[in-house]
């Protein structure tokens, strides 16, 4: 798989430096959907692996907080789908809740709905390690939900930032065990997105476990929320670029594909937001989110789509 990544990687950053700045793959100019074709390794003597297509260029986050697109499913997707948004990042519930996945129903509206419109949509949980079966259960509800029109999830990406287990070591082993079993149960061929705490600036994940991570899971996602970290166009972009150095450095892998997510989207400044993305850029992400969808402002939408 690490040969596999190298060489998507690789394609990915050819492809941004041909792009104008602010621009990514899978996003034309003009902030409509892209052409290319999903990357995969290439050659005869190679397993094509997962598509990661749906991990590039601009995504979009709904949590289970956000009451707008609940109430209005197929309002929030057509507008996604009118700004040129290629992916939905939706959470479908957390270690804390009662239920496997919210509101199922409305949740295989939006899976629908975007399907109509062309939308990749990838499930998220936050796991919170202390609770392995629960964890797995629900990790595996996402991988598995199905609408009555027979559409899934394209991908499944786990949130990986609980602290409820406060041993390190402990917590690092519960991660990983999870993480090798949900590998375990998709195949090699299935695309899974690592969505880890920001490198750069957090401190209450020290010795996280790149290496394991990177081995584990095709896309990683690093959540840059440079709101709470620096202000600023300087700081945010040697944040931003130091983000996705860190999981290379730290992981040993420099082909790693990453999809930076920035934010909080509402809170951010315009130099923020162009720092956020140039620093993103110029470390060769193959994709860029703001979190999350309702607080993303209209001028936020044009600097992404541009």
């Amino acid at each position: 798989m690490r040969q596999q990544r190298l060489m998507l990687a690789a394609a990915a950053v050819v492809t941004l430096l041909v792009l104008p700045a602010g621009t990514f793959a899978g996003v034309d100019a003009g902030g409509g959907r892209g052409t290319s074709e999903p990357r995969r390794a290439a050659g005869p003597l190679l397993d094509p692996g997962p598509d990661i297509s749906p991990y590039e260029g601009v995504g979009t986050w709904i949590d289970m907080y956000d009451t707008g697109p609940w109430r209005k499913p197929e309002a929030a997707i057509d507008r996604m789908a009118a700004l040129g948004v290629r992916t939905l990042y939706l959470q479908t519930s957390n270690w804390q809740k009662a239920f496997a996945i919210y509101k199922p129903d409305i949740t295989a509206r939006l899976i629908d709905r975007a399907h109509e419109h062309g939308i990749a949509v990838v499930a998220w949980y936050l796991p919170s390690f202390a609770t392995p079966k629960k964890d797995w259960r629900r990790t595996k509800a996402a991988i598995e939900f199905e609408t009555a029109a027979g559409n899934r999830f394209t991908s499944f990406a786990l949130d990986i930032e609980a602290t409820e287990v406060r041993d390190i070591a402990a917590r690092n082993e519960s991660a990983i065990s999870l993480s090798r079993r949900i590998r375990d149960y998709v195949g090699e061929g299935y695309a899974l997105g690592g969505i880890i705490p920001d490198p750069a600036g957090q401190l209450y994940w020290p010795d996280f476990p790149y290496t394991e991570m990177v081995e584990i899971y095709d896309v990683i996602l690093p959540m840059g929320y440079y709101t709470y970290r620096t202000s600023g166009y300087a700081q945010t972009y040697r944040y931003a670029k130091r983000n996705v150095t860190l999981i290379r450095s730290e992981s040993g892998d420099a082909g790693v594909p990453v999809h930076a997510i920035g934010g909080i989207a509402g809170r951010a400044s315009r130099r923020e937001v162009q720092a956020f993305l140039d620093g993103s850029n110029a470390a060769g992400v193959m994709g860029v989110s703001l979190y999350d969808y309702p607080i993303t402002l209209d001028w936020e939408w044009a600097k992404l789509l541009r």
